[in-house]
């Protein structure tokens, strides 16, 4: 068990020279960032396909201890039927993630902001989801983005299925602070450029202790809850993501919040 912090992807041109040292080469980005933060959410898996062996490169190219969180390819979230996506959730899972082993950490299923909450529809979609792949355990976190989904029904479907609600730091969308399994995921989107470390020191301090929070098994009191009942009290795996708002900060935010943490 333990706190993972990172950022989105590891390809950014402006980190070239601000995140990266001058003169790294691209070859050599993932070695760099793998060092510096402790998970990265690879963003490119949700628009494109990629082959085990590349899958396999990434793994090879991190620390022991590193852990790739994968956002699942958009056709098996982007449509109107979530009933009817099995055989793109078999063919994302069935790419070759598994190639990562130890290394691949929760699976992101990102929901467009338009998508309702539809309880039969919704769960048929996650009984569509293995817990378990070539005998490596799949962990699968839910991004939703309608405020319909903030209800305990929502809640209670996906602790019925020992997946995770990511709570969402933005603005525009609603933030779940419901535990609904054994690991807890955070994306942070309100990160300032004017800010050197994207977050303020008082906003990454809460961050630290949210997560402190989560790994105990607790809630943290401070987040909004939906469910009608508390998450079971378990030491849990933690996953914090500076993603969008002011890219350019990410990497400093992470860093910064894996500061405070230690």
């Amino acid at each position: 068990m333990g706190i993972y912090v990172g950022i989105g992807g590891w390809t950014f041109e402006p980190w070239r020279g601000v995140f990266y040292p001058k003169g790294t080469p691209k070859a050599r980005e993932l070695q760099y960032a793998s060092r510096a933060v402790t998970a990265i959410e690879v963003n490119g898996t949700y628009y494109s396909t990629f082959k085990p062996d590349t899958f396999r490169k990434w793994a090879d190219q991190a620390p022991d201890d590193f852990i790739f969180a994968l956002k699942a390819n958009r056709f098996c979230t982007n449509r109107r039927v979530l009933a009817d996506a099995g055989l793109s959730v078999e063919r994302f899972l069935e790419s070759g993630v598994t190639a990562l082993k130890s290394k691949l950490g929760p699976i992101l299923w990102q929901f467009a902001p338009t998508k309702k909450f539809d309880p039969e529809d919704f769960g048929a979609f996650l009984a569509l989801l293995p817990g378990e792949l070539g005998g490596i355990k799949l962990r699968h976190a839910l991004e939703v983005r309608h405020e319909s989904f903030c209800n305990a029904d929502f809640v209670s479907l996906v602790r019925k299925h020992n997946m995770g609600i990511v709570f969402a730091d933005a603005k525009k969308f609603p933030a779940i602070g419901d535990v609904t399994s054994d690991f807890a995921y955070a994306r942070l989107m309100e990160a300032e450029e004017s800010v050197a470390t994207g977050y303020r020191p008082a906003a990454l301090k809460k961050w630290a202790e949210i997560a402190k929070v989560w790994e105990k098994g607790e809630e943290p009191a401070s987040l909004a809850r939906f469910g009608k009942a508390k998450a079971a009290k378990k030491k849990r795996d933690v996953f914090m993501f500076m993603i969008n708002g002011a890219k350019v900060r990410a990497p400093a935010a992470a860093m910064e919040l894996l500061k405070l943490l230690k």
